[in-house]
C-alpha cells in the first residue's frame, strides 16, 4: 500500500491552560512545561513537516498562549510555508500580542467557546470571568480582520443554547462555526454520563444545523460533528489511521490521533529521537492500523470498509476492549449493545461532574 504524506499536523504545545474544561481531549495524565519540546525543536519539526507536504499546521494545546514563545513559534511556522492556525481559549491573548502574531504569519484563529452567557462558559470551562474575557478577544480579533472559526463543543448542558451559539458566531464575525458534539475521549471519557445529549437534543440539533446551513450560506460556513453514540454508522477517524494527519504531543511523542496513547500494545516514536517523515511511513504505530488489511471479519466483508475503515481504533477499545475491534457504534459490531448500554446508563448520571486538572508539576 502506498501511504500519502500527512495534509495537516496538530502540534500541541502545551499541556497547561487555564481553563478546566471537562470533555478536554487532553489526556487525564497531563504533561508540565519541564516535559514540553523547546522552541528550537518545534521550528525544526515545522520545517520537517513542510518538507513531508504538510499544508496545514494547527497551534494548539492546552492552550498555545501559555508558551511564552507563541509568536516565535508562529514566525517558524509561518517561514516554513504552512498556513498557520491558533487553536485557543483566548485567555492570554492582549492585543499586543494578537499583532505580534499576525505580523508573524498567523493566518487563522479558532476561538473555543463553552455557552453563550457568563454563567454556563464560567461554569464549564472552570475559570471565572473567562466568557467576558473571551468576548473582549473575539472583538479585538473581528477588528483586525482575521479569519476566524468559533469552536463550540457541545454537550448535554448547552446543545439546547445551539440557536443562540449560531446567533453569536455571526455578530462575532466568525467564518466558520464547528458544531462538535462532544467525543468521549480523554477527560470527557471520565463526564460521560453527564455530557452524553439525549437523542431528543441530538435530533434537534441536526435539524436546526440544517436549517442555518440553508439560511447563512455564503454568511457562516458549518462543521457539524454529531455524538457517535447515536450513529448507525461510525466516523472514519483522522479519515482513516495513518492517511491525513499527525499530532505531536508537547514532548514530541508523535501519534495518529488525541486517543492513541490509550493503546497499550503500540510504541509511539519522538520527534526528539526520529525524523517526522521516519515516524509517518515506516513506525509500527503508524502501519499497524492503516488501510483496510487489518479489518476484522465484520468489517472486511461490508461495503462501507473503505468508507470509515472500522471507526476510531480508540473508541473501539474504550468499549469493546479491543484496539481491533469493529467500532461499537456500527449497528453492525457484535458489541454494538455495549453502547446502548451506555446510552441507558447516561440517561440517568450518578457521577458527578470532574473538571480538567493542572498540568503535574514535578517533584
Amino acid at each position: 500500500m502506498s501511504t500519502p504524506p500527512p495534509i495537516a499536523m496538530l502540534a500541541e504545545l502545551t499541556h497547561r491552560c487555564p481553563l478546566a474544561c471537562p470533555y478536554c481531549s487532553n489526556p487525564t495524565e497531563l504533561l508540565s512545561r519541564e516535559d514540553e519540546l523547546d522552541t528550537d525543536t518545534w521550528v525544526r519539526v515545522f520545517g520537517e513537516a513542510a518538507d513531508m507536504g504538510v499544508l496545514q499546521l494547527h497551534l494548539s494545546g492546552g492552550e498555545p498562549a501559555s508558551r511564552s514563545d507563541i509568536v516565535d513559534l508562529m514566525q517558524g511556522a509561518h517561514d516554513a510555508g504552512l498556513y498557520t492556525n491558533l487553536i485557543t481559549s483566548g485567555i492570554g491573548l492582549t492585543p499586543r500580542r494578537l499583532d505580534a502574531l499576525e505580523a508573524a504569519g498567523m493566518d487563522h484563529i479558532q476561538l473555543s467557546l463553552q455557552g453563550t452567557n457568563a454563567d454556563l462558559a464560567d461554569w464549564i470551562g472552570g475559570y471565572q470571568g473567562g466568557f467576558d474575557r473571551k468576548m473582549q478577544v473575539a472583538a479585538a480579533i473581528r477588528e483586525r480582520g482575521i479569519p476566524l472559526t468559533l469552536n463550540a463543543v457541545m454537550h448535554r448542558h448547552n446543545l439546547d443554547d445551539l440557536d443562540r451559539t449560531i446567533e453569536m458566531a455571526v455578530e462575532l464575525g466568525a467564518r466558520r462555526l464547528e458544531v462538535a458534539c462532544v467525543q468521549f475521549h480523554g477527560w470527557a471519557a471520565d463526564n460521560r454520563s453527564q455530557l452524553l445529549p439525549t437523542r431528543e437534543q441530538t435530533e434537534a440539533a441536526k435539524r436546526i444545523v440544517a436549517e442555518a446551513e440553508a439560511r447563512l450560506r455564503g454568511t457562516l460556513a458549518f462543521d457539524f460533528v454529531p455524538p457517535d453514540y447515536y450513529a448507525d454508522y461510525p466516523k472514519a477517524c483522522m479519515g482513516g489511521w495513518g492517511s491525513a494527519g499527525l499530532n505531536v504531543t508537547p514532548d514530541g511523542t508523535v501519534l495518529p490521533c488525541h486517543a492513541a496513547q490509550t493503546i497499550p500494545h503500540l510504541r509511539f516514536q519522538s520527534v526528539r529521537d526520529h525524523p517526522l517523515s521516519e515516524i509517518w511511513y515506516k513506525s509500527d504505530a503508524f502501519n499497524a492500523y492503516r488501510g483496510t488489511d487489518w479489518l476484522p471479519d465484520t468489517c472486511q466483508s461490508c461495503e462501507r470498509k473503505e468508507i470509515d475503515f472500522g471507526g476510531c481504533r480508540c473508541q473501539a477499545l474504550a468499549i469493546a476492549g479491543d484496539a481491533g475491534a469493529t467500532d461499537p457504534v456500527c449497528s453492525k459490531s457484535p458489541d454494538h449493545g455495549r453502547v446502548l448500554d451506555l446510552l441507558r446508563a447516561a440517561a440517568e448520571p450518578e457521577a458527578p461532574m470532574q473538571w480538567r486538572q493542572p498540568a503535574r508539576t514535578p517533584a
